[in-house]
């Protein structure tokens, strides 16, 4: 395992914000019923039986700012103690990827790259 170090990290401002239809995704992956009037069954959400899914879209935000960063719904603050000097320095001004991490269970929540600071 690495050993935890302290970097003094300088990212640029962005604001990342994409849209994508899942339906062909789901679709190959095996999930035709929910698509099809005639297969689907969303008994246990609605006493019709004329439901079904027309379309799935999913749709990621990222944002860094001098305030922090924020993901969809989430908000997540990172700070840090100043200190007269730091063993490592990571200045952000070239294409970059990024992973937005839970911090208790190492989970990835969201990961992106960015490519045009």
């Amino acid at each position: 395992m690495l050993d935890k170090q302290e970097v003094e990290v300088f990212l640029p401002r962005f604001k990342l914000e994409e849209n994508y239809d899942m339906k062909d995704v789901l679709r190959s992956l095996g999930m035709t019923d929910a698509f099809d009037l005639g297969r689907a069954d969303f008994s246990g959400m609605s006493s019709g039986k004329d439901l079904f899914l027309s379309e799935v879209v999913h749709k990621s935000f990222v944002e860094v700012n001098e305030e922090g960063t924020e993901a969809a719904a989430a908000t997540a603050a990172i700070m840090m103690r100043r200190c007269a000097s730091f063993a490592s320095r990571f200045c952000a001004d070239h294409p970059f990827l990024f992973f937005i991490q839970h911090s208790k269970t190492n989970s990835i929540l969201f990961c992106g790259r960015f490519s045009s600071p």
